[in-house]
C-alpha cells in the first residue's frame, strides 16, 4: 500500500513537470519561426505623369529590389500580393539637379527611389533598396504621317497577275520618340499572301511595327485590296477547215480549204484544251450560180479572244 501510494505522489508531481515542459517547448518554437527574416522583393516599376509632350523610352529602370525584415508570415502575405513602385516624373524631378517640374527638356534624368511609397505595412522594416536611383530617358515627342505600303509575297493562279495592292486608308499618323520616328523611312502592313489567287480580294492586315509598344498609330489595322487580272497572250491556230453554207450545186470547190489564225486574249482561254472545237469557219454561198469567185470567210470565235491576222484573206470557189 505505501509502495503504490508513493508511485502516485510521484506521478501528480511528474504530470504538472511535463505539461510545463510541453508548453516551453511550443513557446520556444513559436518564437523561433515567428523571428523576424530578411527576404528580397522584386518589384515592377509604374512610370506615372510623363509630360505631354515627352516620350518615355525603353531605356529606363524596369524593376528595383527591395531588401525587407518582418516575421515570416507577414513575408508570406507580401509575396501573394502584386507589388510596384509607383514613379512619379513630375514629383520625382524636382529632387535631380539637371531637371525641375517647370521647364522638364529631353535627356537623362536620374529619380531617387522613395521606400514611403512602398506599401509593406508597419510591421516591416525596409533594409536596402537595389538601385536607389532609377534611370530614365525623355524624348521630344513626335507626329509624323506616313504612307502605308503592302509588301505581297507567294504567288497567284497560273496565268493570273496582281496588280499593286491598294490599301484604305492610305496614310497613316505615327506619335513616338523624335529619335526613333525619325529612323523610319516608310511604313506598311504586314504582308499579304497572294496563295494561288486567281480572282480579285480585299483583307484585313495589321500595321507592321518592329516596336510597336513605342509608338501610337492613328490606325492599326488597314482594308487591303488586291485586283487579280487573267495574262493575256497569242497562239495561232492552224488548217481550220472552211464549212459550207447554202450549198448551190454539187460540185463546190474552195482553194485553198483550210484558213490560219491569230488570236489574242487571256491565258486560261488560249490554253483551253477545247479552244478549237469553240472555232467555226465558213462561207455562205446562197444564190451563187455556177462559176468562180473570189470570197472571204467568216470566223467564230470564242468573245474572250480577239483575232489579229487570218491567211488567206482570199479564197477561190468554184461552183459546178
Amino acid at each position: 500500500m505505501r509502495k503504490r501510494r508513493r508511485i502516485s505522489a510521484r506521478f501528480r508531481l511528474l504530470v504538472p513537470m511535463a505539461v510545463a515542459a510541453a508548453v516551453m517547448t511550443i513557446v520556444i518554437f513559436t518564437a523561433c519561426t515567428q523571428a523576424p527574416k530578411e527576404t528580397n522583393l522584386l518589384l515592377p516599376v509604374d512610370y506615372t505623369n510623363v509630360p505631354d509632350d515627352m516620350i518615355l523610352t525603353h531605356f529606363y529602370t524596369d524593376k528595383i529590389e527591395v531588401k525587407i525584415k518582418c516575421r515570416p508570415k507577414h513575408i508570406e502575405t507580401l509575396s501573394k500580393k502584386s507589388l510596384v513602385y509607383p514613379a512619379d516624373i513630375y514629383t520625382d524631378l524636382a529632387f535631380d539637379p539637371a531637371g525641375g517640374t517647370d521647364a522638364i527638356e529631353p535627356g537623362h534624368y536620374l529619380l531617387p527611389v522613395d521606400k514611403t511609397r512602398i506599401p509593406l505595412g508597419r510591421s516591416t522594416s525596409i533594409v536596402n533598396i537595389t538601385p536607389s536611383y532609377l534611370g530614365i530617358r525623355l524624348e521630344e515627342k513626335v507626329t509624323r504621317v506616313f504612307k502605308v505600303t503592302v509588301p505581297l509575297i507567294g504567288k497567284t493562279a497560273k496565268g493570273y497577275l496582281a496588280r499593286p495592292a491598294v490599301c484604305e486608308p492610305a496614310t497613316v499618323a505615327l506619335t513616338g520618340a523624335k529619335s526613333l520616328i525619325n529612323r523610319i523611312e516608310q511604313l506598311s502592313t504586314k504582308p499579304v499572301d497572294l496563295a494561288n489567287a486567281n480572282e480579285n480580294f480585299k483583307k484585313e492586315v495589321p500595321l507592321d511595327l518592329k516596336q510597336p509598344e513605342l509608338f501610337t498609330a492613328a490606325q492599326s489595322i488597314f482594308v487591303v485590296s488586291v485586283k487579280v487580272q487573267s495574262l493575256t497572250g497569242t497562239r495561232t491556230i492552224k488548217q481550220i477547215p472552211i464549212q459550207i453554207q447554202n450549198r448551190p450545186a454539187k460540185k463546190v470547190s474552195i482553194e485553198p480549204s483550210t484558213i490560219s489564225i491569230d488570236l489574242k486574249g487571256p491565258h486560261e482561254n488560249l490554253n483551253s484544251t477545247t479552244l478549237t472545237d469553240k472555232i467555226y469557219a465558213f462561207m455562205d454561198l446562197e444564190g451563187l450560180k455556177p462559176g468562180v469567185y473570189a470570197r472571204h470567210a467568216y470566223i467564230d470565235i470564242p468573245v474572250e479572244l480577239v483575232m489579229t491576222n487570218a491567211a488567206p484573206r482570199v479564197f477561190t470557189v468554184k461552183i459546178e
